[in-house]
């Protein structure tokens, strides 16, 4: 963090937050480091209206990160002078003690505030936040079902059940099971719980796929759905993730927020690489890792790029690491530079186009038909080419007209 003798003359009070779930503790002093505000514990109930009348223009406040520190920050943002959101990690390691208490942890960022050492984090705005915590709420959604799913897998192998294909959910095929009373009951509970699971996640699917063609998110959606293994809700994920792109000034800042570049160990002579650091967001790394499986699977240059790297390290998983590594690259250039994937030709690309149109119901895709949608995206891309037929897996493949889709967007009232 950057400071200078000129703000500290302005900041008479620097005021740290320690937030709780049911009240946040509170303490300021002087630039003397002489208590101004006592240490005292505030409801979270009563902290705004404690806030209101209590904070002033002059005043540095700083809060370390936690579930609810953005409502608390939003509070105290129009109040203070400088509101500083710290990384909780960072500042355990720079002021680690033995002994921990409250009042301890508030002298503590006090006194890394005054001394502008503060391990700083970025403060999303509202829309990025919204979208971390759908991505969030998915993600335990699926969480849940896994559970589920998990469980009625015990109950297939402790009666030694073979599992047809498919038939999971299939309520007929555990009805015939030969269990007892009270493992039917766990089942049809079981089942009927996993069908919610599915119809909400398929609702914040749906939700999904509108924000990556709505105008928040849609010009930057679009630049990664191009990408090989990447569908609507890794591309979203990605970019709730990395929220503004230009946050990162190279590729390499990109790989290090996301955990995905190896560990270095430097000592005299000796460099050795480590694996991954695995600091940064988990979500991205996962977003990352999947599309890379995808896309090895579909694109040829990079299952080329993976059987290079796994004849060299000869485990999949740390090859298709590299892979993640070297997508989020490809992220960075497409987000950063608005280009389009040189590895994709204009049949792959509109082929890929008609896959996501298939994928969206028809609230997504605004009234379009799906040969429509995908000459849209295309468009949304800047593909100039008028592709309307092409053959892939041997199989012929039609898109709509140039003109059909304009005049069907003008009818519909979607801005180009």
């Amino acid at each position: 963090m950057k400071g200078t003798g000129k703000a500290r003359e302005t900041q008479g009070r620097y005021i740290a937050l320690d937030i709780h779930k049911e009240y946040v503790l509170v303490g300021g002093q002087n630039v003397a480091q002489a208590w101004v505000i006592q240490p005292r514990r505030i409801s979270m109930e009563g902290f705004q209206e404690w806030a209101i009348a209590n904070l002033r223009a002059g005043d540095a406040v700083v809060l370390e990160t936690t579930t609810n520190v953005w409502d608390v920050y939003d509070i105290i943002a129009p109040l203070a002078s400088r509101t500083v959101v710290a990384h909780a990690g960072a500042v355990r390691q720079i002021a680690e003690a033995r002994v921990k208490t409250d009042k301890k942890d508030v002298e503590r960022l006090i006194r890394l505030l005054i001394a502008e050492i503060v391990p700083e984090v970025w403060v999303p705005p509202v829309e990025v936040r919204e979208l971390r915590g759908l991505i969030s709420y998915r993600n335990r959604l699926v969480k849940t079902s896994t559970m589920i799913r998990n469980r009625l897998q015990s109950l297939i192998h402790r009666h030694n059940l073979i599992l047809p294909k498919g038939m999971l959910r299939d309520k007929a095929w555990w009805e015939a099971q030969q269990m007892s009373a009270l493992e039917k009951i766990q089942i049809r509970q079981e089942l009927a719980m996993l069908d919610e699971m599915e119809k909400h996640k398929a609702e914040v699917d749906g939700e999904l796929g509108r924000q990556s063609l709505g105008e928040v998110w849609g010009k930057q959606a679009m630049r990664l759905l191009q990408l090989s293994g990447f569908g609507a809700i890794i591309s979203m994920t990605v970019l709730s993730a990395i929220g503004d792109i230009a946050r990162f000034e190279s590729a390499k800042k990109l790989v290090g927020y996301a955990g995905l570049g190896p560990g270095v160990h430097d000592s005299g002579q000796e460099h050795i690489e480590k694996r991954i650091t695995k600091s940064g967001r988990k979500e991205l790394r996962w977003a990352l890792v999947e599309a890379a499986w995808r896309a090895i699977r579909i694109s040829p240059y990079w299952k080329e790029q993976y059987e290079k790297y796994l004849r060299r390290m000869r485990k999949p998983n740390q090859a298709i690491v590299v892979i993640a590594r070297k997508l989020l690259v490809v992220v960075w250039h497409v987000l950063t530079k608005e280009e389009t994937d040189e590895r994709v030709s204009a049949e792959e690309l509109a082929y890929k186009m008609l896959i996501l149109s298939w994928d969206l119901n028809e609230d997504v895709r605004m009234g379009l038909t799906y040969k429509q949608f995908a000459k849209y995206a295309l468009m949304k891309l800047g593909v100039e080419g008028d592709i309307t037929r092409f053959v892939r897996k041997n199989v012929p493949r039609r898109l709509a007209a140039r003109e059909e889709v304009l005049a069907r967007m003008e009818e519909l009232g979607i801005r180009q």
